[in-house]
């Protein structure tokens, strides 16, 4: 090869899983607790309850290497009407370009100043 040649970047995945994603893929893990949920006076209201279109949050555990917005281990909350689901190693999981990420979550530390010295 020579060396005027591109180089692309790599796709991630996280841990031993056995796939590769490519172009602008995510592979993402839906949260557990997506099921019953609590209203805020207590009720408990099951999975199956009707409600409006609701998004759903998950964990990004493998990125194709054209993904530019997102990183291994972030939390996005997506559409889980527009999905395709594959099941790896007995777990579920939810195949997703980056283009239908609604939104990725900030951790508490993320926008506080640094430290001067």
């Amino acid at each position: 090869m020579s060396e005027t040649s591109r180089t692309r970047p790599a796709a991630e995945t996280a841990g031993e899983l056995p796939i590769r994603m490519l172009h602008d893929r995510l592979l993402v893990e839906p949260d557990k607790e997506a099921g019953e949920r609590k209203s805020s006076a207590g009720i408990v209201i099951p999975a199956t309850a009707a409600m409006g279109k609701r998004l759903a949050w998950g964990t990004v555990v493998a990125t194709g290497p054209n993904v530019r917005q997102v990183s291994l281990h972030d939390t996005i909350l997506f559409d889980p009407e527009d999905r395709a689901e594959v099941e790896l190693d007995g777990s579920l999981y939810t195949l997703l370009r980056e283009r239908d990420i609604h939104a990725i979550s900030q951790t508490a530390g993320e926008d506080r100043t640094g430290l001067y010295l």
